[in-house]
């Protein structure tokens, strides 16, 4: 995918989207079930659409929200249901649509005091906090957002009582009952009422914000950060964490600086993302070009996606690689937590072989999973997971006692951890990962994505059963063809080819119509660009 001539400039008037034309179509359009695009589909994380294309709108909520009710009662989960939103525009209404499902069907609601918004990490550690020593009466959550995505899109997503995103089996049952609702003109939809839900006694306001901040020096070292005088630029990108930073700053005491911390449904404060869409992508060093500029006025600065799940780390010398970052947090956490020895670092299948390498020198076992964070959150929860991370800048760890602290991705310790990095030992983020270079050797990584049509798509399915031989690629002999994932022998939906210095990953997006390659090589840059080029080729020949 080619980059767009204005990636990296500030959005203008007519990038922005119609928020009053977006927010009537979500009242007013019926989903078309003959169409595929427009029932209820749970990808990596959640369901998501647009109004604008009959693909997310009331009616998807009325139904998703009825559903969870359902799952709920079939598995005996009769605790609060913890409900937290981010700013994009769809947001605001599912989260009405929502809480009057909930009502309606007699579920004790939690949500931010002042109706607020709320981050993703916070409603995993309030599911945390709630079920810890508890047997029965457990809570679980939902967290209407669409991540980093464009503004006009939303999105809806169920976190059971491990607190992580719901399996693909708890997300499988919901989504056929909520397109059976729809099917039968939503007639089994118990609502009431906005008004009535806001005055219900099962709606119970929560500060949720002072609970996240007092708690943080339990997972971060707050007292060195704030000894060392560590200057911190902080990019809210309009989200739902804004109110968190200031608190952050202000009760703790910290050296920050916070911009774009207000809530702007068009985002129209965004510089525009690499195919020229308006994406709070933190880890997009075009979403990111207006704080890559201001690099030089803090020790630190970073961002967030609206949800506040994933991370954005700029150093004096840029925005850093996700990948980069995850080995340098790893490493750092490895050799300053008193975690037990036993206990594994989880990555997915499609980050930098330098992590192996890294977990390998700290003595620890390796967990390689699918693509999606609920791979991990037994993990975290139990303790057997010290540190998981993603490749798209999701991440989380154990708090400094060895317990969970979320089960879901945290930006915002992820990003507090930097500044920790750089308190303790006195080297930024990338100055600390060019150290572990010159140890563990140079990784040259790219990913790509590609438009795909729906039979590409379903052809992905078809990878497991085919007979895919090779002996050699990359000019180096193979070592493992994969479709399931090493750590856990899970499915992944894709591709995985091994060889001895690098490797590639094919697989469909989750929440896109289109399908992602991820290469590696630890040689060169030209070698990568041979297992991209005959990485596409396969993949080609595969889907067709």
């Amino acid at each position: 995918m080619s980059v767009h001539a204005r990636a990296g400039q500030k959005a203008q008037v007519n990038d922005l989207t119609n928020i009053a034309q977006l927010m009537t179509q979500y009242y007013v359009r019926e989903p078309d079930m003959r169409e595929r695009s427009q029932k209820v589909s749970f990808g990596t994380s959640g369901h998501r659409g647009s109004a604008l294309s009959g693909s997310f709108n009331e009616t998807h909520i009325l139904a998703i929200s009825q559903a969870i009710c359902v799952y709920r009662k079939e598995n005996g989960i009769d605790g609060p249901l913890m409900l937290g939103k981010d700013t994009h525009a769809l947001s605001e209404s599912a989260f009405a649509t929502a809480l009057e499902v909930f009502i309606g069907n007699g579920v004790e609601v939690h949500v931010q005091e002042g109706l607020g918004y709320t981050p993703t990490p916070v409603i995993s550690q309030q599911i945390i906090r709630y079920n810890r020593g508890r047997k029965e009466g457990l809570a679980d959550g939902v967290v209407i957002t669409p991540s980093h995505n464009p503004p006009q899109d939303g999105g809806f997503k169920y976190n059971p009582p491990h607190g992580g995103p719901a399996d693909s089996e708890v997300t499988r049952r919901i989504e056929e009952y909520a397109n059976a609702l729809i099917v039968s003109n939503l007639m089994a939809v118990d609502v009431v009422s906005y008004a009535e839900a806001l005055d219900s006694e099962l709606c119970k306001r929560k500060n949720w914000i002072n609970s996240y901040v007092q708690a943080l020096s339990d997972v971060i070292d707050i007292e060195a950060i704030r000894k060392a005088g560590i200057r911190i630029g902080v990019d809210a990108l309009g989200g739902s964490g804004s109110a968190y930073w200031r608190a952050i700053r202000d009760t703790l005491g910290l050296d920050i600086t916070i911009f774009n911390d207000h809530v702007d449904p068009a985002f129209s404060f965004m510089t525009l993302d690499k195919d020229g869409s308006i994406r709070m992508d933190c880890s997009s060093p075009y979403a990111m070009a207006s704080l890559v500029q201001m690099k030089d006025d803090f020790d630190v600065a970073v961002g967030n996606d609206p949800d506040y799940d994933r991370h954005g780390i700029v150093t004096p010398d840029g925005l850093m690689k996700p990948n980069h970052y995850l080995s340098v947090a790893i490493d750092y956490l490895g050799r300053n937590r008193s975690w037990k020895q036993t206990a594994a670092v989880g990555k997915t299948l499609v980050s930098s072989a330098i992590i192996d390498r890294v977990v390998a020198a700290l003595g620890r076992p390796l967990m390689e999973v699918p693509v999606g964070f609920k791979w991990f959150a037994q993990g975290l929860g139990d303790g057997s997971l010290i540190f998981a991370g993603e490749e798209s800048a999701g991440a989380s760890f154990l708090d400094k006692k060895g317990e969970a602290w979320s089960t879901d991705k945290d930006g915002i310790i992820m990003c507090l951890l930097a500044a920790e990095i750089q308190a303790v030992s006195g080297k930024s983020a990338s100055q600390y990962y060019a150290a572990l270079e010159a140890e563990h050797g140079t990784s040259y990584y790219a990913r790509t994505d590609t438009k795909a049509s729906v039979e590409q798509m379903d052809a992905f399915q078809k990878l497991p059963e085919m007979k895919i031989e090779l002996s050699e690629f990359g000019g180096e002999k193979v070592t493992a063809i994969l479709t399931k994932a090493p750590g856990n022998k899970a499915l992944f939906g894709g591709l995985k080819v091994v060889i001895e210095n690098g490797w590639f990953a094919a697989r469909p997006s989750g929440t896109e119509p289109l399908y992602k390659i991820y290469a590696e090589s630890l040689k060169s840059a030209e070698h990568l660009a041979q297992i991209q080029q005959q990485a596409q080729a396969l993949v080609d020949k595969l889907l067709s």
